[in-house]
């Protein structure tokens, strides 16, 4: 998938997600849930099974007990930002659309909002960038309807509205492509600190799936109706066909530096059976 392509797909679910607030009713939040619900159980498959092994694997000679604590730091760090959102990357309406109770310009939770879809965007300058933009444009369509419910109970005005909208949906493209610069060691001399980074966003991800996972939209929040269920198993089956049909690059990836040399040496070495 080009860079293009990547940017587009990632700006333009959030915008006409967050524009469509003007359009929708905000009352009837069941089909957002589901394509939470899902969002939330994808996110969470891709980040287990590919992101997870890959900063592990990463070769960059960080311990593995460091990249923990990063993964753990990262999981911690979007705890305190929803601590400003309120929640509004899981899609919480319910919260915010109240009216009168946010006539003020809510700064704190906008500014929150875009660090988190900053940060979303990094992992995508790795391998299985399909399976990421997917899930992460998924995520953002109850995430950018639910700021727009935010924006619209406020006195600004329409253009106004649609401008941050167009920012918040900005934020990830623009993190995939500082992401992707810092991968190529164009930004410096940070790519070193990539793997770390990438463990802070697999952490951020954890919080973001599980959270959205255990919160059951049901009255006593524990008990999964069947629908939500459904839709959870299907986004980990999407992501477990996507590893089942990638699973042969996995197990043969060893850097290319590796398999430069190793096919080298299979060259020789048949190159000396032949001469005798």
């Amino acid at each position: 998938m080009s860079s293009f392509l990547i940017v587009s797909i990632l700006f333009f679910s959030a915008l006409l997600s967050g524009i469509a607030v003007f359009f929708v009713k905000r009352d009837n939040t069941q089909l957002l849930k589901l394509v939470l619900s899902f969002s939330g159980a994808y996110l969470f498959a891709i980040t287990v099974l590919h992101l997870i092994p890959e900063v592990y694997q990463s070769g960059s000679g960080t311990p593995g007990h460091i990249i923990g604590l990063y993964i753990l730091g990262g999981f911690l760090f979007q705890l305190v930002l929803e601590h400003f959102s309120q929640g509004i990357e899981h899609g919480h309406i319910h919260h915010q659309a109240d009216g009168h109770n946010h006539q003020a310009f809510p700064i704190a939770i906008l500014i929150s909002l875009c660090l988190h879809a900053f940060l979303e965007g990094f992992p995508l300058a790795s391998g299985h960038r399909n399976e990421l933009v997917f899930g992460i444009a998924v995520h953002h369509i109850p995430a950018a309807f639910a700021l727009g419910s935010l924006l619209i109970s406020t006195r600004l005005s329409k253009q106004t509205i649609i401008l941050f909208i167009v920012v918040f949906a900005a934020m990830t493209p623009l993190g995939f492509l500082t992401s992707k610069g810092i991968s190529a060691g164009e930004i410096g001399s940070i790519s070193q600190y990539f793997d770390k980074i990438m463990a802070v966003v697999i952490g951020i991800f954890l919080h973001i799936s599980t959270t959205i996972l255990f919160e059951s939209g049901s009255a006593d929040h524990h008990t999964f109706n069947k629908k939500k269920m459904l839709a959870v198993l299907l986004g980990v089956l999407v992501s477990l066909a996507n590893f089942l049909f990638d699973g042969h690059d996995h197990s043969h990836h060893h850097g290319p530096s590796d398999h430069t040399e190793e096919s080298h040496d299979h060259h020789d070495h048949d190159h000396h059976d032949h001469d005798h």
